[in-house]
């Protein structure tokens, strides 16, 4: 049965929306695949195809109205791209829907519509916002492993999923964690996988459910008890999003640790019990918990996740970003400013002092504003980050995010707060506000020398070239290979 008929039969009020929507994402990933293709300089691209070049060598195209799949030749990315454009046609439709109920609420705005929610519980909303996913990846909405069923019940747009809870036995447990959380999909796949061990009673099943709703992050479910982030046995933009038990066990050490070299302008979501099982792989029952911002905010401070910041806000037409540009009154250039006064010296010392190169780009940071104007910034998901080995506590042993190359931590926070992150940020505001692109970027580059003025890091941000995490590469090349990067020009040079 083709995808469009299982919508049909699945989702009957949702099928006229999906074949809309079908040319659109192609589009729309094409363009974003063709934009990766030329940022790295892959085959033709930059002969191919042209468009107005950014910082960073960011480069944005007129859509390309093309076969995704017609672009490259390695089977295995073109996989993910079909995949993607079928999650994002998905999207499309259900959002349209979403949209419409959304408009017709009565209020000026997205923020208007959320700021009688809880923190934690308006990120929901503000995330589905985000509906093509990573804001830089071609395959922002791949999903292997899942068909249109499973997307209808456990994807971004979901109204809601469920947590179940699965006993082991003791010697097959590893962390803080006496039961197991699990995502309901993924005990239908382990069900499947293991269906001895669960008709022995080796694996049981416990009655307790908890409703949940699932973030950006897809694997991450907002219960009423916080957050859970769970092995999701499926491939999100170029991970399976399985948990490592390295992960589960350094979470809550790398929490204390940040922890306590942060000021109160930082929210830290710290992760504070994890474990899992070391059935199989020892990735498929693993769980954190981690703390959100409900209770912690003032009574006009307003949480608004990174990635939503580029969004489309569906009553206003424009983006969140712009909005709190509006209401902040600086213009867009001394918002700029005071953002990256916010976001930069918090992740550059944690670098300069402790060796600790967080992953802060759009999808793990949480900015809290009061009249539109940055505030706090939250922070959570530790697992991508890396550590200088010299300065690394007590780790899972082999942890890949501990390094001896100070590069290599080096490279994660350029690549995710600079281009990822504030060069987002500095090219939707020019769109929205002709902001001056030059310009923002001598203010950030005022804020980098002001940070670490003296500092032997400062003369690797402001080199003549930055890395720039090579995403397409890295699909196109051999299976494990790890981080690839590529230089691209850097605006805070000179």
């Amino acid at each position: 049965m083709c995808q469009a008929d299982q919508v049909a039969r699945l989702a009957p009020h949702l099928e006229d929306g999906f074949r809309q929507a079908g040319p659109r994402a192609a589009t729309a990933v094409a363009t974003r695949l063709a934009e990766s293709l030329w940022r790295e300089d892959i085959g033709d691209a930059r002969r191919r195809f042209h468009g107005r070049v950014h910082a960073f060598d960011r480069v944005v195209l007129d859509p390309v109205e093309a076969d995704p799949l017609s672009l490259v030749p390695h089977a295995g990315l073109r996989e993910e791209l079909a995949s993607a454009v079928t999650g994002l046609s998905l999207a499309y439709a259900r959002k349209a829907f979403q949209d419409l109920k959304t408009r017709g609420s009565g209020f000026a705005d997205m923020l208007g519509l959320i700021s009688g929610l809880s923190p934690d519980a308006a990120g929901v909303p503000l995330e589905q916002l985000a509906v093509e996913g990573h804001n830089l990846h071609p395959c922002g909405r791949t999903r292997l492993g899942w068909d249109v069923l499973d997307m209808l019940h456990h994807d971004l747009e979901t109204e809601g999923t469920q947590v179940r809870f699965v006993a082991v036995p003791p010697k097959m447990v590893i962390g803080d964690l006496e039961v197991l959380p699990v995502h309901e999909w993924q005990l239908g796949h382990l069900r499947r996988r293991h269906a001895g061990l669960f008709a022995d009673g080796t694996i049981s099943v416990l009655d307790e459910v908890w409703p949940a709703l699932p973030t950006g992050a897809v694997r991450t479910l907002l219960t009423a008890n916080g957050y859970l982030k769970l092995s999701l046995d499926i491939q999100v933009t170029s991970t399976r999003r399985t948990i490592s038990l390295a992960a589960t066990r350094n979470g809550p050490v790398l929490s204390r640790l940040i922890g306590r070299l942060l000021d109160e302008r930082v929210l830290l979501m710290a992760e504070t019990a994890g474990g899992g099982s070391t059935l199989g792989s020892g990735r498929e029952l693993s769980a954190i918990v981690r703390t959100g911002l409900d209770g912690r905010l003032g009574p006009a401070e307003l949480a608004v996740p990174g990635s939503a910041l580029p969004a489309i806000d569906p009553i206003t037409g424009r983006s969140i970003l712009a909005g709190l540009v509006d209401r902040s009154g600086l213009g867009a250039l001394g918002f700029v400013a005071a953002y990256a006064g916010l976001l930069l010296p918090v992740v550059l010392r944690l670098a300069a002092d402790h060796g600790i190169g967080l992953e802060a780009h759009l999808q793990n940071v949480v900015p809290t504003f009061v009249g539109g104007r940055p505030h706090r910034l939250g922070l959570r998901d530790f697992a991508g980050l890396r550590i200088m080995a010299d300065r690394a506590p007590q780790l899972w042993p082999g942890s890949v995010i501990v390094t001896n190359d100070r590069r290599v931590m080096l490279s994660k926070v350029a690549y995710t707060a600079f281009q990822a992150h504030l060069g987002e940020i500095v090219l939707r505001l020019t769109e929205s506000h002709g902001l001056d692109e030059e310009l923002a970027w001598a203010g950030v580059r005022t804020v980098v020398d002001e940070t670490l003025d003296g500092h032997p890091d400062h003369a690797f941000y402001t080199a003549p070239t930055m890395p720039h995490k090579a995403l397409t590469r890295m699909r196109l090349a051999e299976a494990g290979a790890g981080d690839m990067y590529v230089p691209v020009r850097n605006p805070l040079h000179g």
